[in-house]
């Protein structure tokens, strides 16, 4: 069968938010339809079904909220993750 699934990543250098970046992957039968980067600020599609589900999101509340998981997600774990790198 086809399979839905997200990723999560936080590239970092430091704890410093600045030099975080945080990106949001979706993928439908091991393609990546979607994606959230907070470098760009934006969801961006790569399939068609990717680019109608960026510009429905990019004009909504779950732009607002993928915004926020830069300091929430990262930032909060990153302190972890860099003490043991």
């Amino acid at each position: 069968g086809f399979k839905m699934y997200t990723v999560d990543r936080c590239n970092f250098n430091s704890t410093e938010l600045k030099d975080i970046q945080y990106v949001l992957s979706y993928y439908y039968n091991k393609i990546e339809v979607t994606r959230f980067d907070s470098d760009v600020g934006k969801f961006v599609g790569y399939t068609e079904y990717g680019v109608k589900n960026a510009e429905l999101w990019n004009s909504g509340a779950y732009l607002t909220q993928v915004k926020t998981e830069k300091g929430t997600y990262c930032l909060h774990n990153i302190g972890v993750w860099y003490s043991n790198a």
